[in-house]
């Protein structure tokens, strides 16, 4: 039975990665601190339906801890590892800077580290559709340049691409990285305009509406997100051996590791992602327009086609079903 270690597996995304490990037939060593970012009650309610399967075993720590990884790597061996820990947030970054310095980056450092000495056989990275920073030229492609990150979490995270670049090069690691682009669905996080904007409707409450409702989202939902995890999975990246890459592919000419977008390839418009809402709940939201925060883009849109040429597969969940999807949860889950 192959071992995957999943980093952050009781947060969202983590969730349900481990859930698709484990309906393959694999063994999952998950790996969460249950940080109090959010609600950890809904962490553990995650955390509660993986320990139900016998090839789960849950793990409490954080990345950063010094040598944490680096013991789990070698009782462990995992054949595979999905790190998915990570502070994450655009607007928190600004607050407390230090937590994404120490999660982001010194837990990656770590991470490194123990593959280092333990290699897997693929390591499978998160990074962020923000790491396009200031790009204007859209659908974001991998190939082009991703130098003007406009926020520390988007700074963080472009810095964890090229530490694993580093290492790939280093170590002969092979090494994916992913950028998502925002992800939603069941079981979403608090802080995320989805969640924030069914609860306050439901609540009969305002909703905060930035950059006046003008701004664009790459909108992917979790199941299809998962769905492209685990098929690259199998598309382990090769050093090419005369330094020749193929147009439009981001791998790297000396090292083991590519970068991939995971999105819808569609841009929606804010204000449609929120009508999307409305008509899941059956009731009208109260606006409350506001200008544009500090360290947001107004829009996000993924060229996909690299996904899907080392797959075969393209996610493509509506907005309108993905929002009904995690209206029906929510409503389930709080009993409303």
């Amino acid at each position: 039975m192959p071992t995957a270690l999943v980093t952050g597996a009781a947060g969202f995304i983590g969730s349900f990665v481990c859930r698709r490990f484990l309906d393959e037939g694999w063994r999952v060593i998950g790996l969460d601190c249950l940080s109090d970012y959010y609600d950890v009650a809904l962490k553990e309610r995650r955390e509660a339906m993986l320990n139900q399967s016998p090839n789960y075993r849950s793990v409490h720590e954080m990345v950063e801890t010094p040598g944490c990884l680096m013991s789990l790597f070698e009782e462990e061996r995992p054949d595979v590892v999905v790190h998915l820990a990570a502070q994450a947030g655009v607007r928190y970054s600004i607050e407390n800077p230090r937590a994404y310095l120490e999660s982001n980056i010194i837990g990656t450092f770590e991470l490194l580290e123990a593959a280092r000495a333990f290699p897997p056989r693929h390591m499978l990275l998160a990074s962020t559709s923000s790491a396009y920073g200031a790009n204007t030229v859209m659908p974001y492609q991998e190939t082009v340049k991703a130098d003007h990150q406009m926020s520390f979490y988007a700074a963080t995270k472009k810095s964890t691409e090229s530490m694993a670049h580093s290492y790939a090069h280093l170590f002969d690691l092979p090494i994916t990285m992913f950028r998502f682009f925002t992800v939603y669905g069941p079981w979403g996080r608090p802080d995320m305009a989805l969640f924030k904007f069914t609860k306050n409707i439901l609540e009969d409450k305002p909703i905060d509406v930035y950059n006046f409702g003008d701004m664009k989202r790459d909108f992917t939902y979790v199941v299809d997100l998962v769905e492209a995890i685990w098929l690259l999975v199998a598309a382990v990246p090769l050093r090419p051996e005369d330094g020749t890459v193929a147009e439009g592919d981001s791998l790297s000419p000396v090292a083991p590791f590519r970068v991939v977008n995971i999105g819808n390839s569609n841009s929606v418009q804010l204000t449609d992602f929120i009508e999307a809402i409305e008509e899941a709940t059956g009731r009208k939201a109260e606006r409350n327009l506001m200008p544009m925060q500090a360290g947001d883009v107004p829009a996000t849109w993924a060229d996909a086609s690299l996904l899907q040429s080392l797959t075969g597969y393209a996610p493509t969940t509506d907005v309108k079903t993905g929002v009904k999807a995690f209206v029906d949860w929510y409503r389930d889950y709080y009993q409303v």
